[in-house]
This record gives C-alpha cells, sequence and structure tokens, in this order.
C-alpha cells in the first residue's frame, strides 16, 4: 500500500544528517527541532499555532480538553472513519452523535446536523476523510447559529484547501476552533514513529493547548491545567522538517497516481472512482474505488495475485461492539453502512509508477470479469 523505504532513500543523507544532528545535540525532548518545525508548519499552513504532540490520536483528546467540555456533553461526527475520532470522545466521559455521510465524498453530510443538535452539544468534529476536505462552509454556520465549537479531525488530508463561496480559500484544518493532524508514518506528511499537532487561531486556546500537552505546565512543577504527556521528540521533528518541504511535491505525485488511475478505470463497469468535490483539492492519502459487488471476493483474488489493497472502514463505527452502548442499530446510518461493503484502497504513494498502476489495474480487470461473468 505505501512504499516508505524508497521515500526514505530520496531524501536519506538530509534525514541522516539530521538524525546525527539531534543525537549530538543530546535534545531529545522539545529541542529546537521540535519548535522549528512548528513555526515551519504554521507558516506553511497560515495559521497563528500548531502545538505538536504525540500522536494524532493525542490531538483529538487534547483539542476536546482545551474547550472544558463536561461529562454527558454531545460531540457530532461521523460513523465512517478510524475509531480514533470517536475514541477520545467516549474516553472523556461526552456522548459521540453520528451523522451520515454524502455518498459521494464519503464525509460528514453538512445537511444533515441541524436535526441532531440538542442543548447538551458542544461540538463538531468533521473528519476531513482520504485526502479532501468536508464542506465547511455549511458546517462552520450550524456551528455558529448554535454556538458549537469545530474540530476538524485532519488526520488524512494536510495540504488540501477548501474554497469557500466568496472565493477564500482555506488550509484544511485551520477553518474550526481546533485543527488535529497525525504524523503516523504512512500519512502524507509522515514521520519514522508515532506524532502529531494541533492547529488555531486562537491565542488563548493555543496557550491552553500548550499547557495540556505538557502536563499542564508552562513553568515546571506548576500545574495550571489538568494535562497530559504528549510530546513530538526531537528526531521526529527532524525528519518531520525535511519532509515538510516536500509536502506539495508529495501530494502533486499522489494526484498525479490518483489520475492516472482514473484513466484506466474511467470505463470499467462495476466500479466508481473518487470524485473530487468542487469546493476542495484533494491530496489523496487513499485512492479507495467503490465496487458494485463483490468486495471481499475481490480483495481476496488482488491477494493471491499479489496486488495490496485496504478496506477504509469495514465496519462503521456505531455497529462497533464498543460504541453499541450508545443505542444505534443497524439502519441507522445506511449511506456509511453500504460504502463499508463497498469500498476499496489501492496502493497508493508518492513512489508510484505509472507501470505498476497498469500492471494493478490490469490484475483489477481480470477479476472483476471474472466476478461478475461467475
Amino acid at each position: 500500500m505505501v512504499d516508505l523505504h524508497n521515500q526514505y532513500l530520496q531524501i536519506q543523507s538530509e534525514v541522516d544528517e539530521a538524525i546525527t544532528k539531534v543525537i549530538n545535540s543530546c535534545a531529545f525532548i522539545n529541542g529546537a527541532e521540535v519548535k522549528a518545525f512548528q513555526n515551519e508548519l504554521s507558516g506553511y499552513l497560515g495559521i497563528d499555532h500548531v502545538i505538536a504532540c504525540g500522536n494524532g490520536t493525542d490531538a483529538l483528546q487534547i483539542a476536546l480538553m482545551a474547550l472544558d467540555l463536561k461529562p454527558g456533553d454531545e460531540v457530532i461526527t461521523t460513523p465512517f472513519t478510524f475509531v480514533a475520532t470517536a475514541e477520545v470522545i467516549a474516553l472523556l466521559g461526552l456522548k459521540p452523535v453520528f451523522v451520515d455521510i454524502d455518498p459521494t465524498s464519503y464525509n460528514m453530510d453538512a445537511n444533515k446536523i441541524a436535526p441532531l443538535i440538542t442543548s447538551r452539544t458542544k461540538c463538531i468534529i468533521p473528519v476531513h476523510l482520504f485526502g479532501q476536505c468536508c464542506d465547511m462552509e455549511p458546517i462552520l454556520a450550524v456551528a455558529e447559529e448554535n454556538g458549537l465549537f469545530v474540530v476538524e479531525d485532519n488526520a488524512q488530508s494536510i495540504g488540501a484547501y477548501y474554497t469557500f463561496s466568496n472565493g477564500e480559500k482555506k488550509m484544511a484544518g485551520t477553518m474550526g476552533d481546533i485543527g488535529c493532524t497525525s504524523f503516523y508514518p504512512t500519512k502524507n506528511l509522515g514521520a519514522f514513529g508515532d506524532g502529531g499537532a494541533l492547529f488555531t487561531a486562537n491565542d488563548q486556546l493555543g496557550k491552553k493547548i500548550t499547557k495540556i500537552v505538557n502536563h499542564g505546565s508552562s513553568i515546571k512543577y506548576y500545574h495550571d491545567e489538568i494535562g497530559v504527556n504528549s510530546r513530538l521528540d526531537s528526531i521526529q521533528a527532524a525528519i518531520l522538517r525535511i519532509k515538510l518541504r516536500r509536502l506539495d511535491a508529495y501530494n502533486a505525485a499522489r494526484s498525479k497516481a490518483a489520475s492516472i488511475y482514473d484513466d484506466l478505470l474511467k470505463s470499467v463497469d462495476g466500479v466508481k472512482i473518487p470524485k473530487t468535490m468542487k469546493f476542495t483539492t484533494h491530496v489523496y492519502h487513499q485512492y479507495t474505488i467503490c465496487l458494485d459487488e463483490g468486495r471481499e471476493e475481490v480483495q481476496t483474488a488482488l491477494k493471491e495475485m499479489g496486488v495490496s489493497s485496504m478496506v477504509y472502514y469495514p465496519v462503521p463505527l456505531h455497529l462497533q461492539d464498543a460504541y453499541k452502548v450508545y443505542g444505534y442499530k443497524k439502519g441507522d446510518f445506511p449511506i456509511s453502512e453500504k460504502l463499508a461493503n463497498q469500498v476499496l484502497s489501492l496502493p497508493m504513494h508518492t513512489e508510484l509508477t505509472e507501470e505498476i498502476q497498469e500492471t494493478i489495474i490490469t490484475k483489477l480487470k481480470t477479476i472483476l470479469l471474472k466476478t461478475y461473468i461467475s
């Protein structure tokens, strides 16, 4: 699905030198590399405050902690996402309230949010899934109208930008009160281990988040907030600085690969190719197709032919055993449930060649022909 080794080979000398520099400095935690990375990412995103942390899940949890939500408060989000989005809500004693997705973008359907808002609703977490932005303008409008916070889960779409109806453009993760991202190695901007960050334009929230990630402290051994221990180490920051300088090129390579997939698949019966919505760019963290039928059989056959594929995600969160306590049942979110049985993600990374893609699609077409004939 990814080729991290060949990506590393392209930047090996820079990475090795940067790691050695950190080792020689012995400033492994909150060193100069972390501060430099935060500043550079802040400039890239065009937002005042970037606070690095241990991973993307921590970023989401810390964001909700910074908003002073109380147990029992409700947070609206999507059931079609990685579990971390809802996991942090539950861990803090909050209640996840799910909203179904748009069948074209696979992102939260902004038109279905308003009826779910109650007196306990405090926050919306839109997830910019697979590489493109949710439709943020109506989400921000309904949040403002009802006095709700917006926390963007931007673990998969860093570098994408959203265009508002007035022509204004903003980067994914910078439109709500707080944006969160992950630097897991397979992300578009990936470290060589875990890492994450939070973004905000709010000075007060920026100061509070900076405390929370460091045990609620701004002065050593003096604690103003209930906090956590969640820090990006200096080696990861040094690597991320190198990759950040190439992020636009990495995303462009992914977009080129997506275009090649599109051309190879556009006339294949039974396959729906991903669509970029008119209000967003797409950085293709995943290239996810939708099959009319036989997804499991197709995936098994691909594996037998030496082609990797993944299902993101096979079971919507409202049907997971851990979240049945919230009272949801099969049929509550039909679009999420249907797509969970149809989506299939093909290999997508910066080192894909057209030859590799042609081989993948040739094998996929052979399998589909056999599947539909049978």
